[in-house]
């Protein structure tokens, strides 16, 4: 992974932490053991999503950049129907509050968005390549007559 990328994970990564463990103990005290264990569950299973579709938005940004923005709608929809799907599966679960986990899962998802459009919005992307204005004629050197 480039550094750039790894910079931007990072930037990404440790705020939607950081929201899914105030969430775990809020949930903690809140509705106790099982609602700490449903807020851990939501904020492993959003930074597991929204990793491996950031993960492949970058693959597909370099690969097959002419299909980056349908890519890119295409799996943010992915992303949400499969998230929607698991706050579905576990809507009556006893292993843990189903409240807590689709609370959680829902905000770190956010939070998660947001600290990637902030990531995007402080990166010092090139809009030129400017390795791309070197021309392949050779110049010329000395008077010209």
């Amino acid at each position: 992974m480039p550094s750039n990328d790894a910079r931007n994970l990072l930037q990404i990564a440790v705020p939607t932490a950081s929201a899914g463990a105030v969430a775990v103990v809020v949930s903690g005290v809140v509705a106790g053991g099982k609602g700490a264990i449903g807020a851990a569950v939501g904020t492993v299973l959003a930074v597991l999503f929204m990793g491996i579709g950031l993960y492949v938005l970058q693959w597909t940004a370099k690969s097959l950049p002419h299909l980056f923005q349908a890519m890119g709608l295409m799996l943010y929809m992915a992303q949400l129907l499969l998230l929607l799907i698991f706050v579905g599966l576990f809507k009556g679960t006893s292993l843990f509050n189903p409240k807590t986990f689709a609370l959680t899962l829902v905000v770190t998802t956010v939070v998660w968005m947001a600290a990637q459009a902030r990531a995007h919005m402080k990166a010092k992307i090139f809009y030129v390549d400017p390795d791309s204005q070197k021309s392949e004629k050779p110049e010329k050197t000395g008077p010209a007559s």
